[in-house]
């Protein structure tokens, strides 16, 4: 099936209801057996990896739909839900990872994400160490006998570097190690990560899956190889999304093809304007030709997104905010991905390790589903405010 099909079809096993176009919502947390021998016989069942339900924790109407139908257009085995993007990053973490072990993490990654090594992985005994995320098959020379994950996320958050994703896989599975993507940006559709040599995949399905910015959800979806690490970490932690939220994600991913094109579309011609503005220093978008990812990104991705940054020439943080601050169209908010116009400066002074940004103020943009040339004159006006 070509991708708009697969959205369109893909997880529509209607439980209990045949004939129905969508499968119905079903919230329920207890699985009865019609005797003894029947539970046993699901229990063991289940262990062998069937997909049938034992409790609300897997394989559950809702979130077996889901589950299968992201797997599919990830590239991957099996998946899982989790109740947030951030869950979905610390379950894929938590599923490879060991006291004693150590994590080499692109240091371009999600802050959150970041957090939760410097805290969480640092109490339980993992040792996380950052890498340039331009590194490529560089990244064997970081590797210890007791690394068994390459973290990475491409394109970087903020500041959109596009990784060599096929290169650092190579390296890391030459040393036994395990690869986790972030494909939040371009979702499977444009990326097929797993293809390209990553073991686990992690999906913030609250942006480009569920995308009207109601839902709050996360995936991990899993090769062969990593499945029954993720299935056993998952059940032993039993972090699940609510049936309602899986139901809204599904609903939202029948039309994700479409709306990616558009978010494209609009996004390269916000861009390519922006890169007019004496204002700008640079765009940070790598399906422009002038970005230094473009080379990596037409190479390994089928298409872009509506995520992007701006380099602003020196300016004040007041200018920035007066220009922000009177946008009608863009909100002024931390997520992306739905349908509405997105903007947040970006500091970046903090965090970074390996890879500080040295650049000037950093905005970043989520361009949606408006016209573009209503955006274009509400990014006008501010510059109008800025330079005022």
């Amino acid at each position: 099936m070509k991708p708009n099909t697969k959205l369109s079809h893909l997880g529509r096993t209607a439980v209990n209801a045949p004939g129905t176009v969508n499968v119905p919502l079903h919230r329920a947390s207890t699985v009865l057996f019609d005797n003894v021998a029947h539970l046993h016989d699901t229990q063991a069942r289940w262990e062998q990896d069937e997909q049938i339900p034992t409790y609300a924790i897997f394989n559950m109407p809702q979130s077996l739909a889901l589950e299968n139908a992201v797997a599919e257009i990830e590239g991957g085995y099996r998946a899982v839900t989790y109740p947030s993007g951030l869950a979905a990053v610390a379950g894929a973490l938590l599923a490879a990872v060991k006291s004693g072990d150590h994590v080499l993490m692109t240091d371009s990654c999600y802050g959150p994400g970041r957090k939760f090594c410097e805290s969480f992985l640092t109490r339980m005994g993992v040792e996380t160490t950052y890498y340039d995320p331009l590194v490529g098959a560089g990244i064997s020379a970081l590797m210890r006998p007791n690394t068994t994950v390459v973290y990475t996320e491409s394109p970087g958050s903020h500041t959109f570097e596009i990784q060599d994703i096929p290169a650092i896989a190579r390296a890391a599975h030459e040393k036994n190690a395990i690869v986790i993507m972030d494909n939040a940006w371009a979702t499977g559709l444009y990326f097929n990560a797993i293809a390209h040599g990553v073991d686990m995949v992690v999906q913030p399905a609250t942006k480009y899956y569920a995308a009207h910015s109601d839902v709050l959800i996360g995936l991990v979806i899993a090769n062969e190889r990593t499945w029954p690490m993720l299935k056993k970490s998952t059940y032993e932690l039993g972090q699940r999304a609510s049936p309602d939220d899986c139901f809204l994600t599904l609903r939202g991913l029948r039309t994700m093809g479409i709306r990616l094109k558009h978010h494209h579309e609009s996004a390269l011609k916000v861009t390519k304007w922006l890169q007019t503005r004496p204002e700008v220093k640079r765009v940070l978008y790598p399906a422009l030709e002038s970005d230094p990812g473009y080379a990596l990104w037409k190479r390994d991705f089928s298409g872009a997104t509506g995520l992007f940054s701006v380099e602003l020439k020196p300016c004040s943080d007041a200018q920035i905010a007066a220009m922000i601050d009177g946008y009608a169209f863009f909100g002024l908010g931390y997520s992306w991905g739905g349908f509405e116009s997105l903007v947040v400066p970006a500091d970046l002074r903090y965090g970074r390790k390996v890879a500080p940004w040295h650049g000037g103020p950093l905005v970043r943009y989520s361009i949606g589903l408006e016209d573009t040339d209503d955006l274009i004159r509400d990014l006008e006006a501010g510059f109008e405010r800025l330079n005022g």
